[in-house]
């Protein structure tokens, strides 16, 4: 059996753990939306971002398959993630 020091300081590990990838996944989508903003050709309020494990996830509305494109570019190349799924639409 885990004395009690060993076992408190195993959950606390865990609970920093989860916390820590929730602060970090919050953190990442916040700079892709932030380089959504600051690309003249990406509209950031049609496209919606969240993260999870550092893998983003893009949905949403683009003008054209160039915006989607430069959307994807822009999210793959953010610092801390892991993957992207594109799940754009461009408007027809």
């Amino acid at each position: 059996m885990l004395n009690r020091p060993v076992l408190t300081l195993a959950l606390s590990a865990a609970l920093l753990a989860t916390v820590g990838a929730y602060v970090d996944d919050a953190a990442i989508t916040t700079a892709v939306k932030a380089k959504f903003v600051d690309n003249r050709q990406v509209d950031a309020s049609a496209i919606s971002v969240e993260t999870l494990k550092g893998t983003v996830q893009l949905s949403g509305f683009a003008k054209s398959d160039a915006e989607k494109a430069v959307a994807g570019r822009l999210a793959r190349e953010t610092s801390g993630v892991v993957a992207v799924r594109n799940d754009i639409a461009v408007k027809p």
